[in-house]
């Protein structure tokens, strides 16, 4: 891993404003997607961004790519900001920067066929006239699809091809970042291993970074180097796979491991008895709460006395080390051993 990160997001922020029905469509509040995140992303490197449905995990993939360009902070991408380029530089960086997209379906035009789909991107760039159709015959068999198969339509293929056919259509432009949004979520669980395989496979071919969104933290575990926990627009908890894994300090990445199914029905029905449970809605996030913003469905807080608990509700825990060996949102961050 280079010392010089690949990605470098600082202080993100990105508000979506809500406006008022009617002619003059006032401003009444903004949304909190993402509030002040930051994270590096090395070359050849995966980070796994986790948490759950609407917590801001592709919002953040969509700012890395400055295709929702951020309220606040920066995305240094090998050394250049994205917010401060120009329209014409942008146009370059993005064959650098590609995304995967979760709905394989959704994301391919049904009227191209797969070589058209596969080529527009090279079409669009200039690149078509030198690398022309041999390129994508290049791509689709290294997707694990048949070169002969490219004048059939996206509806013709299962939907785990389809997807190998978007990861395709990424890589048209040989980029150094992928921005895999739930890419293997739509797909059934003997499909997704492989083409979590082929990601792996591409990786260590192509030198790829991979930003995975995703909320199987089973997938997650399998593919990610590094896993960063989102609640509600802010990372609560971010370290090493095997560490986070293993030893979560945050209560809201302890709920969600004690989550995972076991193969082993044994195991699973001791790790029954040791589901942690979280109670209640997940908070506006137009007004999200004050100081922690997971402390209303916590079950720590519950059980913390109305000092501690003060401390929870008016200050906004740092996401720091405190003794955990990896950074955690939580005023009381306490390891808990996964066995």
């Amino acid at each position: 891993m280079s010392e010089q990160p690949l990605l470098s997001v600082q202080n993100l922020v990105k508000h979506y404003p809500v406006r008022s029905k009617g002619v003059l469509r006032r401003r009444n509040g903004d949304v909190h997607a993402v509030c002040d995140i930051s994270f590096d992303l090395h070359r050849g490197e995966t980070l796994g961004l986790v948490g759950e449905s609407g917590c801001g995990k592709s919002t953040t993939g969509r700012a890395v790519l400055n295709v929702q360009p951020a309220t606040a902070g920066k995305v240094v991408f090998d050394g250049e900001d994205l917010g401060a380029v120009g329209s014409a530089r942008m146009r370059k960086l993005r064959q650098r920067l590609q995304i995967v997209f979760q709905d394989p379906y959704a994301s391919l035009d049904p009227r191209m066929t797969v070589t058209d789909a596969i080529a527009e991107p090279l079409r669009i760039h200039g690149r078509y006239d030198d690398e022309g159709p041999g390129r994508v015959r290049e791509l689709l068999a290294t997707v694990g699809l048949n070169p002969e198969h490219g004048n059939r339509y996206p509806h013709e293929f299962s939907g785990g091809q389809r997807q190998r056919v978007g990861i395709a259509r990424s890589l048209a432009l040989r980029p150094d970042l992928l921005v895999l949004d739930e890419p293997v979520s739509a797909l059934d669980v003997s499909i997704q291993a492989g083409v979590v395989n082929l990601l792996e496979d591409l990786q260590q071919e192509l030198g790829l970074a991979y930003l995975f969104v995703a909320h199987d933290l089973s997938v997650v575990r399998h593919i990610a180097d590094r896993v960063a926990v989102m609640y509600l627009g802010q990372i609560v908890e971010i370290g090493n796979r095997d560490e986070l894994f293993d030893r979560p300090a945050h209560p809201y990445t302890q709920a969600l491991i004690s989550a995972i199914p076991l193969p082993d029905p044994r195991r699973e029905r001791i790790r029954a008895r040791e589901r942690i449970v979280i109670s209640g809605d997940v908070p506006n996030p137009v007004s999200p709460p004050s100081g922690c913003r997971f402390r209303t469905r916590c079950p720590k807080f519950a059980v913390l006395t109305e000092t501690e608990q003060r401390l929870c509700v008016e200050e906004t825990p740092a996401l720091t080390e405190r003794g955990q060996g990896h950074p955690a949102a939580c005023h009381y961050a306490e390891v808990l051993t996964v066995v």
